[in-house]
């Protein structure tokens, strides 16, 4: 008798639980604008993925055009792969992508934990900021910047050669310092970012772990070591898997804008994106949206990839 009543008691409260609440109504009303926002600006757009498959040709509205224009199945896309330009375009975008990953996720890494040791809570706020302004600069305005160091006829560097009496470089015509440039412009814009995530971090560990490190006579660098990278562990393994998801993608700005789209530098600029703006000049849409199609497909294998792989090392450390 007692284990049935138990039994009728805990279905009573499995079918109260299934009772649609007010709670359940405030929550679905704070939800639905969000869910309004991802359809109409994240699900319905993927309606246009069918241009990748076509001749994309106008012929009306948009809709008309999508409708009317030819199929070519995977002929953009082996347009794409049959490119001349097309081992150099992979090769740069991985390429720039992986020192990027790396530096992106050490030097920030090790920043924040410089920042962090800093006794003046003032003199830490006020790096942060300092390292945490370029992040709001438009790739226009770092483009306008470096021509004013590199211009060839009033730039900084060529004016300081020429006072010790070398000759002028035509920077934008010199392809071996570019590399470095970018990779340099790349970290210096991102780095305020990243540092300002692993510092929240930072801050959120426990302070009762570094007094009890102090009391065991723990040094400055074996509290790093032991208590603050392990509690960052977490956070880094997350921002490098989102890294990891947008190794097929580059920024516009960073390789074309700032480069002046000089053609002496293809070879050391020219990525998918840039490629995707060229089509969209000198091609048909339906090659543009071939490689923006295949940059989303990459970057969803890579993810789950770089996920997978993290979940077998540490499970407790994978996004899903």
């Amino acid at each position: 008798m007692k284990q049935a009543n138990a039994s009728e008691k805990k279905t009573e409260t499995v079918r109260t639980k299934k009772r649609w609440s007010r709670d359940d109504t405030e929550l679905v009303l704070l939800a639905t604008p969000t869910l309004i926002w991802y359809l109409l600006f994240s699900f319905i757009p993927m309606f246009g993925i069918i241009i990748a498959f076509k001749d994309f040709r106008i012929n009306g509205n948009f809709i008309q055009s999508v409708i009317s224009s030819k199929w070519c199945g995977m002929g953009n896309f082996q347009y794409m792969f049959t490119n001349p330009d097309a081992f150099i375009v992979l090769r740069n975008t991985l390429g720039y992508n992986a020192i990027f990953i790396i530096l992106g996720t050490a030097v920030p890494v090790a920043m924040a934990l410089m920042v962090g040791q800093l006794h003046s809570e003032r003199l830490g706020k006020v790096y942060q900021t300092l390292m945490f302004m370029p992040y709001f600069l438009s790739y226009v305005v770092v483009a306008a910047v470096v021509w004013g160091f590199l211009s060839y006829d009033k730039g900084l560097v060529n004016g300081f050669l020429a006072s010790n009496g070398a000759a002028p470089v035509n920077w934008y015509m010199t392809p071996p310092p570019w590399p470095g440039l970018l990779i340099f412009l790349n970290l210096w814009k991102g780095l305020g970012y990243s540092m300002v995530v692993y510092l929240a971090t930072i801050t959120g560990i426990d302070s009762t772990y570094y007094e009890a490190a102090v009391i065991d006579g723990a040094t400055k660098w074996q509290q790093m070591k032991y208590i603050t990278l392990p509690m960052m562990k977490m956070v880094i393994i997350v921002m490098f898997i989102m890294a990891v998801g947008k190794i097929f993608y580059s920024d516009f700005g960073l390789f074309y804008q700032v480069p002046h789209d000089s053609n002496s530098l293809h070879d050391m600029t020219y990525t998918i994106d840039v490629m995707v703006y060229t089509m969209l000049k000198n091609s048909t849409t339906g090659m543009a949206s071939a490689a923006a199609f295949f940059q989303s497909v990459m970057g969803c294998i890579t993810i789950l990839l770089a996920n997978g792989i993290v979940r077998h090392i540490d499970p407790d450390s994978a996004m899903i």
